[in-house]
């Protein structure tokens, strides 16, 4: 019998042992004092959105991205989240940064700017890949938002995890299978981060206005699900038809690659009868299932960063699995920055273990089990009585998620003696204090819920009031001057660069954009 790579990982000395690398990228509405969705443009104080590393946006010229560098340390990463978030709420006037996934008072989509980034060609196919997006789905959905966690190990463990397994292959072709090893097994739990993390069971009612639905009446201006977890990650989030068509496979790179490749290329009879343009004006990038890669919607990405001019795929297949990105998270409405540091800790564990367990390829029949499971967990996860799919049996989600932690356990307490510390243990220990005890849930989705009922708030003054604090508490803490003029020389430097990027002779965009499908 072939030894387990557990067995295989405790061959590490601590002294091979590095830790992870990481990152987030975190995103969250702008709104005005009344708490409905901001009508203003990007604040120039803020700097250019197409060029400024740090400080973007998404979707919607309202939904701010805030972007840390990659970071060996949890303390590092969060620290430089929260140096983000703190120049960015010293410069919101009277607007306030929206603390949840699910979005402030909205009328519709008109009222859901899009997002603007000036009139160099790449700014330009920006914006028209969100007008795409808006002809395709709508705007609603667009104003979502969440946080993204960006995971890698650094090149000296794979040196030797490498040599460990015996493995010959080149190191770009190993790092690749191995991170796809970890996906399948993400896939296979991904239904515990939303039980563990999900936070969005509440929503403002405009965001359903007429809209059908299952949800419960919370008051006039509030619905929620029962039992849901996160409503972001629902029928009523991130969902379309078109991709749930696209049986995107994610059991190595090459399949990934061409799956969604196929997905680029192969036509779409709504988009086709769309078009790509109404009169001079560009409404969509193509009329493919997807414009580009960036449109699938999935809880995990295999990602490598493009150079310029490079898409997405092409920068995969060069030069192979470079992080992981987890895009599942909602965001944490009781912590400034969105996400906290026993997430972090326990992210971590858990993505090391999806490596170091096995993770035979999916089929098709086991990936309809896990997208089941997923589903469940998202629209039932409180519901005690919800059995998952386990192993070919059901088995309550409570056991199920306390079967994972006692799986984790040991690697925790090699980690801490690796790094003689409690970080593991205690991120496992946090989690596990959120199962049920005595019929009681004490998971962020029915924290939100009591917190709305014992505010006697709905979700849209609650939030407010959250969202309040959380300015008030950056604004008061303020940034060391160093830190500040930092901040500052980026700003600047990210519009001087938009506008040199602008004043370049360049071709009109639409041969631009003729050149780009064709690359």
């Amino acid at each position: 019998m072939a030894e387990s790579r557990h067995s295989v990982f405790r061959q590490f000395a601590a002294s091979d042992w590095d830790g992870f690398l990481k990152g987030v990228e975190k995103e969250g509405l702008r709104v005005d004092r009344n708490g409905f969705i901001a009508q203003t443009p990007h604040p120039e104080a803020l700097g250019s959105a197409l060029t400024h590393p740090r400080i973007t946006t998404d979707y919607s010229e309202a939904l701010l991205e805030l972007i840390t560098p990659v970071f060996d340390s949890t303390a590092g990463m969060l620290k430089s989240l929260r140096d983000i978030h703190t120049f960015v709420q010293q410069n919101l006037g009277d607007e306030v940064f929206w603390a949840t996934s699910m979005p402030c008072e909205l009328d519709g989509d008109p009222s859901i700017p899009i997002a603007e980034y000036g009139s160099s060609n790449i700014g330009q196919l920006k914006h028209v890949y969100r007008q795409g997006l808006a002809v395709r789905y709508g705007r609603m959905m667009q104003s979502i938002a969440g946080a993204h966690y960006n995971l890698s190990l650094p090149d000296r463990f794979w040196h030797k995890w490498q040599e460990l397994l015996g493995n010959e292959q080149s190191l770009k072709d190993f790092k690749s299978d191995q991170y796809f090893w970890l996906i399948r097994n993400f896939r296979r739990r991904s239904w515990l981060l939303m039980l563990l993390f999900g936070a969005s069971p509440a929503l403002d009612a405009s965001f359903v206005a007429g809209v059908n639905h299952d949800l419960s009446r919370f008051d006039e201006r509030t619905w929620f699900g029962e039992y849901a977890t996160s409503l972001r990650m629902g029928d009523l989030g991130y969902h379309n038809n078109a991709q749930a068509s696209l049986n995107i496979c994610f059991n190595e790179l090459s399949t990934y690659t061409q799956t969604l490749d196929r997905a680029i290329h192969t036509t779409w009879p709504a988009y086709e009868s769309i078009g790509t343009r109404r009169g001079d004006k560009f409404i969509q990038i193509n009329t493919s299932v997807l414009q580009i890669e960036n449109e699938y919607y999935s809880a995990v990405r295999p990602k490598r960063t493009a150079e310029s001019g490079e898409k997405p795929i092409q920068a995969l297949e060069t030069r192979g699995v470079e992080y992981i990105e987890v895009r599942c998270l909602d965001l944490d409405p009781f912590s400034p920055e969105g996400v906290n540091a026993a997430q972090i800790d326990f992210l971590d564990l858990f993505l090391l273990d999806c490596l170091l367990t096995d993770s035979p390829r999916i089929g098709d029949d086991e990936c309809e089990r896990l997208d089941d499971n997923y589903k469940d967990v998202v629209a039932q996860g409180r519901n005690r009585e919800l059995n998952l799919c386990q192993g070919g049996a059901r088995k309550p989600v409570g056991d199920a998620a306390t079967a994972l932690f006692d799986q984790l356990e040991p690697l925790a307490e090699l980690l801490d003696n690796w790094t003689g510390d409690n970080t593991y243990r205690n991120a496992l220990a946090e989690q596990r204090g959120k199962m049920p005890e005595l019929g009681v849930w004490s998971v962020p989705s029915t924290q939100v819920m009591d917190a709305m009922r014992e505010s006697g708030l709905g979700h849209r003054e609650w939030v407010m009031e959250q969202s309040r604090q959380h300015q008030q508490t950056l604004r008061e803490e303020g940034l060391s001057p160093e830190m500040q003029a930092s901040f500052q020389a980026i700003t600047e430097q990210s519009l001087a660069d938009q506008a040199r990027m602008e004043d370049v002779d360049q071709p009109p965009f639409g041969v631009f954009l003729d050149q780009y499908l064709k690359a």
